[in-house]
């Protein structure tokens, strides 16, 4: 039996518009579960880098947590009103918190909306915007493909 190499990373990532890697996992959390939430990460030995609050389109309060060295976050998303997307997610799920999205590293921003956008994927914003930490980001529907949809919102982002 032949065994096949896998392909080079780089390779890959030559194909499609830059995406580098997993840069985070959002969680969606409950309204007032911030800091608690934080600390019980604290135990599994993540730390936080950073907090902000997000008052525009998102209406959020995060913070984003690393373990070692990894460029791989955690980001913990409270609501800071009803009509927070973060918020809407929760009520949908019962009022309990949970996965929110996955963002994807990319190297150029504007290059990965344009290809995507012409690979005819759905995207819900108009042109990437700013994000936290000083990011340009933008997202994709969880049936950014009709025929194949992800299941899941997607966040690019570029640092």
């Amino acid at each position: 039996m032949s065994q096949t190499a896998s392909p080079n990373f780089s390779d890959v990532t030559s194909q499609i518009p830059g995406f580098l890697f997993v840069d985070h996992v959002a969680i969606a959390i409950p309204p007032g579960t911030l800091d608690a939430q934080v600390a019980a990460y604290g135990l599994l030995g993540f730390r936080e880098i950073h907090r902000e609050e997000l008052t525009g389109k998102d209406g959020v309060r995060e913070a984003l947590l690393q373990i070692g060295d990894s460029p791989n976050l955690i980001q913990l998303l409270e609501p800071l009103r009803a009509d927070s997307p973060v918020q809407k997610a929760i009520d949908r799920n019962g009022g309990k918190g949970g996965l929110n999205h996955v963002g994807f590293r990319v190297k150029d921003i504007q290059a990965a909306f344009k290809d995507l956008k012409a690979k005819g994927f759905q995207i819900l914003d108009a042109a990437p915007r700013p994000g936290s930490r000083g990011t340009t980001v933008f997202f994709m529907h969880p049936k950014a493909l009709p025929k194949t949809p992800f299941d899941v919102l997607i966040e690019v982002v570029q640092e």
